[in-house]
């Protein structure tokens, strides 16, 4: 199952929605036909191999693989290790993957479902029935989004014939997602995608972030006594300039700190090097307040954010709880919301006050990032505009005609059970965010409160 989409948005989106598990020693009952509990996915394990196949109501298509490197361990051609962990009986068990939070449970199934034992027709009209029903049994905002799915449904299907050309196909599921809004929705066919953002927001290219790096170094941070890059950019560092008591940590993904193709584990050490010589024992003891900026994020890896957030707390704490649609017909039912908590890491960790820049150029992991900051003992306060408003990890659906279909089905929620999907986490002080008269007049509003902030706090 692939885990990582960075085509949609030009984003490196957020990964699959399972956590690092510890692996288990591989025992018989493992193999065999495994249903999930939400996510329309049935797991078939087999000696050396891990099968998956995407259901609807309707349909059977053959996922990913993965071969199995480990006990209890399987790893996939993108290199996401996935971890199968037996539960307390043979016919229940979690899946893990490393580069994500939380668990998915398995139920043992007799035999794979019919669907999935005879091939898929790749028509028109097949793949287009594949898609509405992808979209109706797990995305879980129609209603908040007030969009009637059925209807598109009636007003599309009959749009499709035997004759309907690829090009046509995409043009009618991107008219169908376009009202959506949501940026973790996309349709690909080959190096074509449509995929949209929020009104009013801009997302988060390469030419935005290094156009907005190099204003933020040249007017935030000149004459700043230290400054380092760091996890091949993606991150940066700085004491302020004038106080050696404010320090800023620029993050603009939770992801790309290695090679493209290198393994979960390689970003994460990245990152770990990155955090050992920033948060030194004399600089956590002598900062008196932090600047994380995220207004322009990607998203990415969410255990990655996790990870960071265990580097600023001396206390435990839950970060966010995290649930999933379960049920084709029935949106309100959802998996058992799964609490993914902060626990402090070893070794030197600021505690202090913190500022989070947010935008709506803050995406996907980006924004659970700063939703694991909320109850975050020490005091964190949010400054700028609010974040995207997409949480879940990204499912793709490979349709029969070859085409993907990607959409979200879970709810990050806060101790309230609030989620902030459509509107994303608003900030506590609203700031402009890189606007045209903010360049213009090279003023940084929301940098700018943010230090008067911790000034004073400090």
């Amino acid at each position: 199952m692939r885990t990582v989409t960075a085509t949609v948005l030009t984003l490196a989106l957020a990964a699959a929605a399972a956590a690092p598990a510890a692996a288990s020693p591989s025992r018989p009952g493992i193999d065999g036909v495994w249903r999930m509990d939400g996510y329309g996915t049935v797991l078939s394990l087999d000696g050396d191999t891990l099968q998956e196949f995407q259901t609807t109501s309707v349909s059977c298509v053959e996922g990913e693989a993965a071969r199995r490197t480990g006990p209890g361990a399987y790893t996939t051609d993108d290199g996401t290790v996935l971890t199968v962990r037996p539960g307390p009986d043979q016919d229940r068990a979690t899946l893990g993957a490393d580069s994500s939070v939380g668990h998915r449970a398995l139920r043992r199934i007799k035999e794979l479902p019919s669907d999935c034992t005879r091939p898929t027709p790749k028509d028109a009209r097949t793949s287009f029935d594949v898609f509405w029903h992808s979209f109706a049994e797990n995305y879980p905002f129609f209603a908040a989004k007030g969009i009637d799915w059925q209807d598109m449904r009636d007003r599309y299907r009959p749009m499709v014939h035997k004759d309907t050309t690829r090009k046509e196909l995409f043009g009618i599921f991107s008219d169908m997602v376009r009202p959506l809004y949501d940026a973790h929705v996309a349709v690909e066919d080959g190096d074509l995608v449509f995929a949209q953002a929020r009104p009013g927001t801009e997302v988060p290219t390469e030419s935005l972030d290094t156009k907005v790096k190099k204003f933020v170094v040249e007017r935030d941070l000149k004459g700043a006594p230290y400054r380092q890059d760091f996890a091949n950019g993606r991150i940066t560092y700085a004491d302020l300039p004038g106080s050696a008591r404010q320090g800023y940590l620029r993050i603009s993904g939770f992801g790309g700190y290695t090679s493209e193709d290198a393994p979960y584990a390689a970003h994460l050490a990245a990152l770990d090097k990155a955090l050992d010589t920033i948060l030194t024992k004399d600089r956590t003891q002598r900062l008196k307040g932090l600047i994380i900026d995220l207004r322009i994020n990607g998203g990415g890896s969410d255990a990655l954010g996790i990870h960071i957030a265990e580097r600023l707390t001396d206390k435990p704490y839950v970060a966010y709880a995290k649930r999933a649609r379960n049920h084709p017909t029935d949106p309100g039912r959802h998996t058992r919301p799964e609490p993914i908590r902060v626990a402090p890491a070893d070794g030197p960790r600021y505690t202090g006050p913190i500022a989070v820049l947010t935008g709506g150029s803050t995406v996907s992991a980006g924004e659970t990032f700063t939703q694991a900051l909320i109850d975050r003992p020490g005091g964190t306060i949010r400054i700028g505009r609010p974040t995207q408003g997409v949480f879940s990890d990204v499912m793709e659906r490979n349709l029969p005609n070859g085409m993907t279909a990607i959409l979200p089905n879970e709810e990050f929620l806060n101790r309230s059970g609030r989620t902030y999907d459509g509107s994303g986490v608003p900030p506590h002080l609203t700031e402009p965010v890189f606007t045209k008269e903010e360049f213009a007049k090279k003023r940084d509003s929301a940098f700018d409160r943010a230090v008067s902030v911790l000034r004073n706090k400090g």
